[in-house]
């Protein structure tokens, strides 16, 4: 039995990666992440231009920092050549500043500070561009340093004050609750990145297991097959094989995106600006610790979240007769992942939620969802923990309940509603 189990593994792996599709897909899909990861290129060979200018309005009660902070941006922004930002200098004070700052400016008051020389706050109507920002922190603490420089002989223990960021106290105007640009822009770019390829993985898992199963009905092959081996053996060489076919697929996604940096970079392994601008984010927010402690964690969860899946899109095709019935079954299956994709993405909306935090727990869906409640401080390691500990558990029951239901589906052609056929598959005796 071990033989023919490894064997049709086999066949179905090879069947997957052999098709025409297969090949269609990857050569769309290599296309597609190139083209995103060379997207500023390929916008400015059509052109198109990312450099807006910025406007930024100083009050410097330091009478030294002005003069410093405009050179120090306009060679941070000569060097990196991605952004336009007009320094100037106000008399204003910061109250009538404040109620006369435009949309499009943002406002920077100097202050005088005896322990650190010099401080500031950065003000604006609304949130700050990323990529923005981190120059304006570069130019801050530019300053600081040139500043401290000028009003002492400098020593060890006035050095290290010297080399300390600059203390920036973020002034947003408008009533949201959050000012950390960093972690919003992580959570904005790089986390839906990240979880993409998994969103994506899983779609062909469900298309490659039910398709395959839909086909053999189909073709009317599965009543040779199950002759020849169990029903079980023929479920879990399914699952087997299409979770084999994930790896190779996430392998290739890896090529694909390596590719495309090569690309990007000419050959030369130099990092964009805005790149750059994002990994600083990233450690600054204290993303990177927390997805590196979550790792592991993860890495269970998904495979768990793969074997799930497997198994449901399994079951539900052994009661297709049709392409028009697996075209129903995938859409339910679509439908939830869809949702927890964009959930997740969304997570911080819902800050303090007790329903995203429940949803967290539901298998399906704690796979996108729990990792991102995790991430922006929402859940603990306990709750990712009892996540998976709930979809172990349904996988337990999917397997247990599953395959009776998959022995009696497989071949079921009746010409009834299929979820009239499913239904009639749970309330068998049999099951």
């Amino acid at each position: 039995m071990t033989d023919k189990f490894w064997y049709l593994t086999k066949q179905s792996l090879n069947k997957k990666i052999k098709s025409k599709w297969f090949l269609g897909i990857n050569i769309l899909l290599a296309l597609v992440v190139i083209s995103l990861i060379n997207i500023n290129s390929i916008i400015a060979f059509f052109g198109g231009d990312f450099k807006e200018e910025i406007k930024i309005v100083v009050i410097d009660n330091t009478e030294v920092s002005y003069k410093v902070f405009k050179e120090s941006i306009n060679t941070i922004v000569k060097e990196e050549d991605t952004e336009k930002i007009a320094v100037k200098k106000t008399s204003l004070s910061e109250e009538k500043l404040k109620k006369k700052l435009k949309d499009n400016q943002i406002a920077i008051v100097f202050d005088n500070d005896e322990e650190n020389f010099v401080s500031s706050k950065v003000i604006s109507n609304e949130k700050i561009d990323n990529t923005t920002y981190q120059y304006i922190t570069q130019g801050l603490n530019a300053t600081k340093t040139s500043v401290a420089l000028t009003k002492t002989n400098t020593d060890p223990v006035l050095l290290a004050k010297i080399s300390s960021p600059m203390e920036v106290e973020r002034v947003v105007l408008s009533n949201e609750k959050s000012v950390d640009e960093n972690m919003e822009m992580v959570m904005g770019t790089l986390f839906p990145t990240l979880i993409l390829p998994f969103f994506m993985l899983i779609i062909f898992l469900v298309q490659m297991i039910g398709g395959e199963i839909c086909e053999e009905k189909t073709t009317k092959s599965m009543e040779i097959i199950i002759s020849n081996v169990s029903p079980k053996v023929h479920l879990f060489s399914k699952v087997l094989a299409s979770n084999f076919f994930v790896i190779i697929q996430s392998i290739l996604l890896i090529i694909y995106s390596v590719i495309g940096i090569l690309i990007s970079t000419k050959g030369q392994l130099q990092i964009n600006p805005n790149v750059d601008t994002l990994l600083t984010a990233t450690v600054s927010s204290g993303f990177l610790d927390k997805v590196i402690n979550l790792l592991p964690v993860v890495i269970i969860l998904m495979i768990l979240s793969f074997i799930a899946y497997s198994l449901i899109a399994g079951i539900l095709a052994s009661m297709t007769t049709n392409m028009e019935d697996f075209s129903q079954i995938q859409t339910p299956i679509m439908l939830v992942l869809l949702a927890g994709y964009y959930l997740a993405i969304m997570a911080g909306m819902f800050d303090g939620s007790t329903f995203i935090r429940v949803l967290s727990y539901v298998p399906f869906l704690s796979c996108l969802i729990a990792p991102s409640l995790y991430i922006i401080g929402q859940t603990t390691m306990i709750d990712v923990i009892v996540s998976i500990f709930i979809l172990v558990l349904t996988i337990f029951l999917m397997t247990k309940y599953g395959l009776k239901v998959y022995k009696i589906g497989i071949l079921n052609y009746s010409n009834e509603k299929i979820w009239t056929r499913f239904a009639k598959a749970i309330k068998s005796k049999d099951v």
